[in-house]
């Protein structure tokens, strides 16, 4: 299953929420650096989907606030 992600990197409070056109938002408190935030998304989608950290990939938008990533359930 592919999802697009939109990241708010150094947020206060940490959420994930789905939007109506499909895709989801998460904040996460990691800011953009080093990967730390990307590392923060699939952690919470993982913890969202109850799947293996190893079973999910970003496709594209690795240094963008907006994601492509691929889920393996």
């Amino acid at each position: 299953m592919k999802l697009t992600v939109k990241v708010k990197p150094k947020s206060k409070k940490t959420f994930l929420k789905k939007q109506e056109d499909g895709s989801v938002t998460i904040a996460v408190h990691e800011p953009a650096l080093e990967g730390k935030a990307n590392e923060a998304v699939i952690a919470a989608l993982s913890e969202e989907y109850g799947i293996a950290k190893s079973k999910i990939r970003i496709l594209s938008g690795e240094k963008s606030k907006t994601k492509l990533v691929e889920l393996d359930l």
